[in-house]
C-alpha cells in the first residue's frame, strides 16, 4: 500500500540518518558496481522488529560466508535499527524495515574484494508498509516459469546477497504471463521456491515445502515449520513435482513482509476451492501467535 509518509523518512546511511532524497552511497561502492553485500528485511510490530536474533544470524552467516567484514556488532546494528524507528515514529506495526551491508567503496570498478577502499556501506530504510488487503483476501497467482534455482557450486541460494538477477528473471516471466509471484523449479526439475517468497501445499492434511536445499533459508519459513511441530501439524521438508503441487487441497507462500498469503492458482490450475482453506487460516493464527510471544519479550536498547 502506498503511504505518503515514505518521503519524508530518515534513512541510516553508515550510523547517520538522513532525509530520503539525501541519502546515496559512492558510485563506486561494491553493491552498486557488482551487486556485493548482503541483506535482511525485518517487519516490524510494536516497534520491535520481529525474529530480530534469527535474521541477525542469517546475516552474519551471509556475510562470513562471502568473506565481509560488516565492521560492527550485533549490538551496534541492534541500535542503529532502533534508532531509525524511533527516528521516523515508527513504535507501532505497519513498518518494513531493509537492512543493507556491502563491502563498501572500491578504489576501481573491479570485482576482486582487494579493490574495496573502504569499510562496509551498512544502510538501513525503514518504511510505513502494508500488504494491500485485497490481496491478503485474493491471494496470489503463480507461474512455473523455466528460470531454475541454481545448485550450490554455481551461486548457494541460501545467500540472501545483494545480486537477485536470477529471482528477477524468474519475476519479469511471470508477470509478464499475467502471474503475481514467478514459481522455482530447482536443478532436478523438483519445486524449489517462489522468486521472493517461499513455497508451501497442503495434501491430506499434511504440510509440504522444499527440501530447503535450494531456496533461502527463510525465517517466515522456519517459523511456520515451528508453528506446524507446537500445534501438531505433519510437515515436511521434501522433494515434490508439479503433479504434487497440481493436486494439492492448498497452497500457500511465506515472507517476512506479508506472513503466510494463500495461493490460489498454480499455472492456470486452480488450488482447492481457490479460496483461503483452514489450513493456511490456522496456521496465519499459530504464526501471529509466534509475532506476538517474541515482540512480548523484547525490550528497546
Amino acid at each position: 500500500m502506498d503511504d505518503p509518509r515514505n518521503a519524508e523518512v530518515l534513512v541510516c546511511v553508515n550510523g547517520t540518518l538522513v532525509p530520503r532524497n539525501q541519502a546515496t552511497v559512492s558510485v563506486f561502492d561494491a553493491g552498486f558496481v557488482l551487486g556485493d553485500g548482503v541483506w535482511e528485511g525485518l517487519r516490524v510490530y510494536g516497534g520491535h522488529p520481529v525474529f530480530l536474533e534469527q535474521h541477525l544470524d542469517r546475516l552474519w552467516e551471509g556475510a562470513a560466508a562471502i568473506a565481509l567484514d560488516i565492521g560492527l556488532t550485533r549490538e551496534q546494528i541492534t541500535s542503529q535499527l532502533y534508532t531509525t524507528l524511533e527516528a521516523n515514529q515508527m513504535t507501532g506495526d505497519g513498518a518494513h524495515v531493509r537492512l543493507m551491508v556491502t563491502r563498501g567503496p572500491k578504489s576501481t570498478p573491479y570485482q576482486d574484494p582487494r579493490m574495496s577502499a573502504g569499510p562496509p556501506t551498512v544502510v538501513i530504510v525503514a518504511e510505513h508498509k502494508d500488504p494491500l488487503s485485497s490481496t491478503l483476501e485474493r491471494g496470489l497467482s503463480l507461474f512455473t516459469v523455466h528460470v531454475r534455482r541454481p545448485a550450490p557450486d554455481v551461486v548457494d541460494p541460501k545467500l540472501n546477497a545483494h545480486s537477485k538477477l536470477n529471482d528477477i528473471l524468474a519475476c519479469i516471466q511471470a508477470y509478464t504471463a499475467g502471474a503475481d509471484e514467478a514459481l522455482m523449479l530447482d536443478p532436478h526439475g523438483f519445486v524449489a521456491t517462489c522468486n521472493s517468497t517461499n513455497f508451501f501445499i497442503v495434501r491430506d492434511g499434511e504440510v509440504w515445502t522444499s527440501t530447503g536445499q535450494y531456496c533461502l533459508g527463510g525465517i517466515t519459513r522456519a517459523n511456520v515449520l515451528r508453528s506446524c511441530c507446537e500445534e501438531g501439524i505433519v510437515a515436511r521438508e521434501r522433494s515434490f513435482s508439479l503433479t504434487d503441487v497440481y493436486g494439492a487441497d492448498e497452497a500457500f507462500v511465506t515472507g517476512t513482509f506479508a506472513g503466510l498469503v494463500h495461493v490460489h492458482t498454480v499455472d492456470g490450475r486452480r488450488m482447492g476451492t481457490g479460496d483461503k482453506g483452514p489450513m493456511v487460516k490456522r496456521l496465519q493464527s499459530s504464526y501471529m501467535d509466534l509475532v506476538r510471544r517474541d515482540v512480548a519479550s523484547r525490550i528497546a536498547p
